[in-house]
């Protein structure tokens, strides 16, 4: 039997329990990491916690809504016995109908048919680490293996266990000045996760360095259920000129190799990361964008344009 609970009445340590035994699941979804995400989330419960959905929910306008936060790329129904679309068919039609709005990315293993829901398809970058790393090299392309080359005869140094605050600050002076939708609370969310998990041993947060000392690139990964996550990266213009983000993967892939882990690369739908993620011999892998919409009509036309003016 499936339960909604809210968040006060969840037993995180069944919670959490669930999500290390569970067959997929994911660092997005322990208790922990939710509460460094989101304000709220309540939970979708089977039985005695076999299987769980977490719903991260706020109120707009007056609304309940169940959203994706910041910094969690999938989530849905995470199962410790056999997941069918049955199955996530049956958690979807439990969520409690005061939710007016549902947006949120279900994981790989959620399948549903999109002719019932709307769904839209994003796309993921995985490379399996378990060989060695002169194998996975091999796979390298041309162009990757050109600016690795570059990146070495620059000098180029990769630092461990630096402070995240530089890389979220690096990532603020230069990519982040075009990404107008994180606000300074997220940036702070962030900063709280990523010390939750460096307290929890779970992750590990690298720096690539000059030959003066400046810090031209760097990048923060959780390590949990026999996933490596990229969580984030900051990038300056020297550390594009002199190859860091290539230097940095490439650092990780030789440090992991072997191990049995997926290097997950959170993305991407935009085609130049997505040629760069390939570029590391990474598969393609489709997961779901799931949005259900429960308004009147008025409010629909309403939201869609809060939502489209937001983004703009």
């Amino acid at each position: 039997m499936i339960k909604y609970i809210q968040h006060n009445d969840i037993d995180l340590v069944k919670w959490d329990d669930c999500i290390t035994r569970s067959f997929n699941g994911m660092v997005y979804a322990f208790s922990w990491y939710l509460d460094s995400v989101c304000k709220s989330w309540d939970a979708l419960v089977e039985d005695d916690y076999v299987r769980v959905f977490p719903l991260p929910v706020k109120i707009k306008f007056g609304f309940d809504l169940i959203y994706q936060p910041f910094f969690t790329q999938q989530l849905g129904v995470f199962s410790q016995k056999i997941l069918t679309e049955e199955v996530v068919i049956n958690f979807l039609n439990t969520i409690p109908s005061n939710f007016k709005y549902i947006e949120m990315n279900l994981n790989t293993f959620n399948k549903i048919d999109s002719d019932n829901y709307q769904i839209t398809p994003q796309l993921n970058h995985e490379l399996d680490l378990i060989n060695t790393y002169e194998n996975l090299a091999k796979k390298y392309s041309k162009n990757l293996k050109r600016n690795l080359k570059k990146a070495n005869e620059s000098q180029l140094s990769i630092v461990p266990n630096i402070k995240p605050d530089d890389i979220i600050e690096l990532f603020r002076r230069n990519k982040g000045k075009v990404i107008k939708h994180l606000t300074d609370r997220d940036y702070l969310s962030l900063k709280r996760l990523v010390y939750s998990a460096i307290h929890r041993g779970v992750a590990e947060v690298l720096g690539a360095y000059t030959t003066t000392n400046e810090l031209c690139g760097g990048v923060i990964y959780f390590l949990a259920n026999r996933k490596l996550v990229f969580l984030f990266s900051g990038l300056n213009e020297s550390g594009k000129q002199l190859g860091a983000m290539p230097k940095l993967i490439d650092y990780i892939i030789r440090e992991r190799a072997t191990q049995h882990l997926t290097f997950d690369f959170e993305g991407s739908n935009t085609s130049e990361l997505a040629r760069f993620y390939k570029s590391f011999g990474a598969k393609e892998v489709i997961y779901s964008r799931l949005v259900i919409n429960r308004l009147s009509l008025p409010f629909k036309l309403a939201f869609k344009t809060y939502r489209y003016f937001k983004l703009k």
